[in-house]
């Protein structure tokens, strides 16, 4: 009926069968034992969700599958084409195709010998095309067992990402995105990666939210600040060394804390402990003690928000000489490199937790751990190799 040229939701109606399946039969669909086999040789398997392919058969290979792919008759046109000299552009034209189109499937399907070949190129891309397919952490055992050594270690995807091209820069096996891991640890049953590594990222979360915004601080204390906007241009450009970002993370019910200073141009992290309270007089001791113990050099300026420990600043710059600027209300993006860091400082000290168990060793272990982090903003160098060449070269 439809060679005779009757429309299919007649011919669909005249011999009593759904629409939908009169269109499967027009595209070629076989259906068997709640199978769907396409002309490509493509099963889909609606009981397991599984897609499988079958043997190919030069009829199956010739049948366009869709115009999303290229057909057969295209790719020996491609052939042709490349044999006469014609451009990449010129073909795209003659198929009507994206020059992308063409250029990938050039490159993806061309052997040294032989060159480009359109049944073997046709074979190829029906032989790629089913799912799901497996992943590379799953059949790769050695990247998968450096990937999940560093997540044990608490380096992040990206760190692991970009640290391999430098580990094993002519070894093209050990290559992973971040987001193929960020994947195989939060989506269930793709993986790869085992349930409990994904706790040893820093959010520790099981999936993937925004994270919220915090809320206005007031002025707590007297004294007379000196704002962001008032701190020189080279502190804002992180040119010259020395200039801090500070803060505190607090534990249960704010009772305890540890005091949390990173160095804007190298990144580098200095913890301070504080194992009575938080009160302004105990920051201020803690701080005089550490930064004094750094080089001139080293002792630029120090950026804060506008918390109640920092009360006794004044105090601080006397006893230090160091410059002290406060950033606005409600603007944790001003300490950017501190706010970054006390977010991976809770991978040490999970929010809810006492803080004051801690002793200086642990705090300086920690320190040296994430100093010996390499950074994307460092171009994968780690804090310890910039600030060890900084000190060298002064």
């Amino acid at each position: 009926m439809r060679s005779a040229g009757v429309h299919r939701l007649e011919a669909a109606r005249r011999i009593g069968v759904n629409i939908r399946t009169a269109q499967d039969w027009d595209l070629g669909i076989r259906h068997v034992s709640n199978k769907r086999i396409r002309p490509d040789g493509r099963v889909i398997d609606y009981t397991s969700g599984m897609t499988t392919l079958l043997p190919a058969v030069p009829a199956a290979l010739e049948q366009p599958i869709s115009n999303r792919y290229l057909s057969l008759s295209e790719r020996e046109t491609i052939r042709d084409m490349i044999a006469a000299g014609s451009s990449l552009r010129t073909i795209s034209t003659a198929l009507r195709r994206a020059p992308s189109t063409i250029s990938r499937e050039i490159a993806r399907n061309t052997v040294p010998v032989h060159g480009y070949l359109p049944y073997a190129a046709h074979r190829a891309a029906a032989a790629r095309r089913p799912r799901p397919k497996n992943r590379k952490l799953q059949t790769t055992p050695r990247l998968r067992a450096y990937v999940t050594s560093k997540l044990r270690i608490r380096w992040s995807p990206e760190q692991i990402s970009r640290t391999l091209v430098k580990t094993y820069p002519d070894d093209q096996e050990m290559r992973v995105t971040h987001e193929t891991i960020y994947q195989a640890l939060y989506l269930q049953g793709r993986g790869g990666l085992r349930r409990e590594v994904a706790a040893t990222l820093r959010t520790g979360r099981s999936r993937r939210k925004p994270q919220n915004t915090g809320e206005a601080r007031r002025p707590r204390f007297a004294d007379e600040m000196v704002m962001i906007s008032d701190r020189p241009a080279e502190v804002d450009d992180r040119a010259v060394p020395g200039h801090w970002e500070g803060d505190l993370i607090t534990g249960t019910l704010n009772q305890s804390a540890i005091g949390t200073l990173v160095e804007r141009t190298t990144r580098y992290v200095m913890l301070l402990h504080l194992p009575h309270d938080h009160t302004a007089e105990s920051v201020r001791d803690a701080l005089v003690t550490t930064m004094g113990s750094l080089p001139e050099h080293l002792r630029g300026s120090l950026t804060w928000d506008q918390g109640a420990e920092m009360a006794a600043h004044k105090s601080f710059k006397i006893a230090t000489d160091i410059d002290v600027y406060f950033c606005d209300p409600a603007s944790p993006w001003q300490r950017g490199s501190n706010e970054n860091t006390n977010g991976l400082l809770r991978q040490y000290f999970p929010k809810g937790t006492d803080l004051s168990v801690y002793g200086p060793e642990d705090l300086e272990h920690v320190a040296q751990e994430l100093n010996a982090r390499p950074r994307k903003t460092l171009d994968w160098d780690t804090p310890a190799e910039r600030l060890r060449d900084l000190i060298q070269s002064t």
